[in-house]
């Protein structure tokens, strides 16, 4: 991930967050009060965005000392420590909703992604996500996608063809559609083409594509869609997967299944910042 990227997201998740100063803490907590703060599980889950979380408190407190206990895609149990830290109460009360709004987001989305790879174990079938993503935050989405075992699709529109119907109305037709872009973009960009029916995957294989999605087919057509495909190009189901339905539509013999919820309605992991006075953690 570009290290520039990501101090500019959480440059401007602070920004908001923070406006012209947090009028709570600097009227409660003295500049000089130290102490520590444990980042502690709640619930069951599969952690993700811990970058945001050190990136969080390396803008607001170099001198904060933060140590990391777990790593991405590690699973944990309520009462589980996620990270440690050390220094300005203030600081560490400052960056809290910002640090816990990122690592509680990507590891909910690493968690309900965990949760249909394990769903699909012993099927070669691979989980996917999509570009239903929030503004901005794609790249630390698809990063937990993949922190819960989950595979990238295309990180934007510049990432590969992906012809659908409104492009092929736009042509004139499927074959006219995959003809120009292969005209203009050449052998080495992968071309994907979304098919409804049956006929329109037989229609799809006559043509030079590298990839088919069957869109909101039933198992049964997935099933002969893959018969008459036969391995000659990548498959893809998509749309109405849902949690119950994930592994059916995976044992057909499709190669993925693209999953939008995965990041566009993930519920975020509890998790808490707890924060313990320095006079309390020498205590322990």
């Amino acid at each position: 991930m570009n290290p520039l990227w990501l101090q500019e997201i959480v440059r401007d998740a602070l920004n908001e967050d923070i406006g012209q100063g947090d009028l709570t803490t600097e009227a409660l907590i003295p500049k000089e009060a130290r102490g520590q703060a444990v980042f502690l599980a709640k619930g069951t889950g599969v952690v993700a965005g811990l970058e945001s979380v050190v990136e969080v408190y390396q803008q607001l407190d170099p001198n904060i000392r933060l140590d990391v206990e777990r790593d991405n895609g590690d699973r944990v149990e309520p009462g589980t420590v996620i990270a440690r830290a050390e220094g300005s109460i203030r600081s560490l009360l400052i960056g809290e909703r910002v640090a816990l709004n990122f690592l509680q987001r990507f590891s909910g989305i690493a968690t309900v992604t965990r949760q249909v790879v394990d769903q699909l174990e012993g099927l070669s079938c691979r989980v996917l996500d999509t570009r239903k993503t929030t503004p901005g935050l794609r790249l630390l989405e698809k990063a937990a996608v993949c922190a819960g075992g989950g595979v990238n699709h295309r990180f934007g529109l510049g990432h590969g063809v992906m012809i659908k119907d409104n492009h092929i109305a736009a042509a004139g037709s499927l074959a006219q559609a995959v003809k120009q872009v292969r005209s203009q973009l050449g052998h080495m960009v992968q071309v994907e083409v979304e098919a409804d029916t049956l006929e329109q995957v037989d229609e799809i294989l006559a043509l030079d594509v590298d990839a088919i999605l069957l869109d909101n087919m039933e198992p049964t057509q997935l099933r002969e869609a893959v018969r008459r495909i036969d391995g000659r190009v990548w498959t893809e189901a998509s749309g109405g997967i849902t949690p119950d339905t994930a592994r059916e539509i995976a044992a057909t013999g499709v190669n993925g299944i693209s999953l939008g919820w995965l990041t566009h309605s993930p519920v975020a992991l509890d998790i808490s910042l707890d924060l313990m006075m320095e006079e309390e953690s020498n205590h322990e």
